[in-house]
Formats: C-alpha cells, sequence, structure tokens
C-alpha cells in the first residue's frame, strides 16, 4: 500500500482540507461581515456597499489563493454542493466540509463580535446577517429575495466551475471568483444582504439580535437550490466533453 493510499495518511490529508475550510469560512465572515459591522457605517468615511462587496470578494480571492489548493477552496456550504452536482466533488465529503464551513464561519462571528462589542454604547442589531420583508436592507419581500439568491448563487458556481476548468487561464482562477463575488455583492446587498452561503447567513444570525435566525433557512435553502441548479447547468449546457 502506497503512503497516498494509507488510511493514516487520508486521515491526516482529510484534517489538513477540513481546516483550510474552516479558516478559509473564518475569514470570508470575519472579512466580509466585519467590513459591514465595522467599517460601512461611518458618517463620512464609511466604505459603503461598494466597500462591503469589495471585501468579500477579497476575502474568497485571498483564501482560494492561501489554502485553495489544500481544500479546493469552497469556503462555503452551496459551493460544495454544486461542484458534487457538477461531478468535480465527492458527494461523501459534503456532510465533513460542510461541518467545517459552518464552525469556520461560526468562529469568525465570534471574533467579530468580541471586537465589536468593545466600543460603549454596542448593539449588536442585524450583525450583517440576511433576511426579508423587515429584516431585508431596502424591505424586499420573501419571493425577491428567494430569486435573487437563487439565480447568483447558480451563477456563481457556473463562475467557479468555468474559471477552474482545466481548459481555463491557469493560476487566474481565485480572481475571477473573487470578482464574481465582488458583482454578487453590488447587486444583492439593497435586497437581502446578499447570502449565496448558508455558513456565512448561519453566523451572521447566530449574533444577531434582530430575529434573523428567524429567517435563516431562506439563506441555507435557496444557496443551496440555486448552486445544484448552475451545477446542473453547467454540466448539461456548458462544459466542453
Amino acid at each position: 500500500m502506497s503512503k497516498a493510499e494509507s488510511p493514516a495518511w487520508s486521515e491526516k490529508a482529510m484534517i489538513k482540507r477540513l481546516s483550510a475550510e474552516a479558516f478559509g469560512t473564518f475569514w470570508l465572515v470575519f472579512g466580509g461581515c466585519g467590513s459591514a459591522v465595522l467599517a460601512a457605517g461611518i458618517p463620512e468615511l464609511g466604505i459603503g456597499y461598494a466597500g462591503v462587496s469589495l471585501a468579500f470578494g477579497l476575502t474568497v480571492l485571498t483564501m482560494a489563493y492561501a489554502v485553495g489548493h489544500i481544500s479546493g477552496g469552497h469556503f462555503n456550504p452551496a459551493v460544495s454542493l454544486g461542484l458534487a452536482v457538477a461531478g468535480r466533488f465527492d458527494y461523501k465529503d459534503l456532510v465533513p466540509y460542510w461541518v467545517a464551513q459552518i464552525i469556520g464561519g461560526a468562529l469568525g462571528a465570534l471574533v467579530l463580535f468580541v471586537i465589536a462589542s468593545g466600543v460603549t454604547g454596542f448593539v449588536a442589531g442585524g450583525f450583517a446577517s440576511n433576511g426579508y420583508d423587515t429584516l431585508s436592507p431596502h424591505a424586499y419581500g420573501l419571493v425577491s429575495v428567494i430569486v435573487a439568491e437563487v439565480v447568483l448563487t447558480a451563477f456563481f458556481l457556473i463562475i467557479i466551475l468555468g474559471s477552474t476548468h482545466k481548459n481555463a487561464a491557469a493560476g487566474f482562477a481565485p480572481i475571477a471568483i473573487g470578482l464574481g463575488l465582488t458583482l454578487i455583492h453590488l447587486i444583492s446587498i439593497p435586497v437581502s444582504n446578499t447570502s449565496v452561503n448558508p455558513a456565512r447567513s448561519i453566523a451572521a444570525a447566530l449574533f444577531a439580535d434582530n430575529g434573523a435566525l428567524g429567517q435563516v433557512w431562506v439563506f441555507i435553502l435557496a444557496p443551496l437550490a440555486g448552486a445544484a441548479i448552475g451545477g446542473i447547468i453547467w454540466k448539461a449546457l456548458l462544459e466542453r466533453d
């Protein structure tokens, strides 16, 4: 039995993969939600929607280069599912990846909460959580939010699958994926505060005090559905034989 085939080696490799996913999702939540909680609302100097959008894109871009070669750089349960549907990821690894991503995201939100609560008069409020109706940044309804989350997650998967294809330009996938996530946020922050990532939504909702946990189901199911649709579209209509 070769070193790569031994159970001990496989277990060690999986631990590294799951650690990479946890660290990457931690960075996505801490950096993306942190920009919204700490830097977006400062009068005259705040980074606004554009800055938060760029922050989310940069978290994925930087971690994709840093640890993407270890785990594939999913950092998102929906991405893992979409890649599995498209035949790029093993279904048996879905649950371990999901657990690592959710834990990493929750820890990122926890560290952000500790930092944010260090200022006098701190109130968690929405804590960069996602929502519809009164919890939507501009009061968009449930149907609008579901459509936005499904469509944008589907396109995110198509961007990922296309830019990481063996025939795509080598080494540029993280840039395309990071900029794609930036564009997605520019479109949908006003609608749902942008999820396209169940781990990110769960993490923020855990620390919000606006009732976001009661709506988080939408931001679990809609991105997962959108990712699966994106994987199906890629495999059926776009992927080259």
